[in-house]
């Protein structure tokens, strides 16, 4: 597997700064209201995830797609794959979710691979 890419200091000096002026531009936004505060960082939170992760509907129809193209089988161990709970894995995590990068398999197997490459 492929090393994901790391900031540099100066880098990570950077998206520190970009973080700070955004909460400040939530806060901002919600003028005290806490309630305003939570719901504008959740949708922030949640459009930041999708640009990485594509949405929802995205990856249930790659994990469709995986699961034919699978033939219901986990891609690590060969068993039956459950109807519910079956997870995509990204074989290299910076190209994420696409058909030639990501394989379907059972939550076992997903969690014995990221434990084995230190992720769990």
């Amino acid at each position: 597997m492929a090393n994901t890419r790391r900031l540099t200091d100066s880098e990570r000096e950077l998206a520190r700064k970009i973080l700070v002026q955004t909460r400040q531009q939530i806060e901002a936004l919600a003028g005290g209201d806490p309630d305003l505060l939570w719901a504008a960082r959740r949708y922030v939170y949640i459009r930041l995830q999708h640009d990485e992760r594509g949405n929802p509907m995205k990856r249930k129809n790659l994990k469709m797609k995986k699961w034919i193209a699978q033939k219901g089988k986990c891609a690590m161990c060969s068993e039956e794959l459950p109807e519910t709970g079956a997870e995509l894995d990204r074989i290299e995590p910076m190209k994420g979710y696409t058909a030639a990068n990501t394989k379907l398999v059972c939550h076992k197997c997903h969690r014995d691979d990221q434990e084995k490459k230190g992720f769990a």
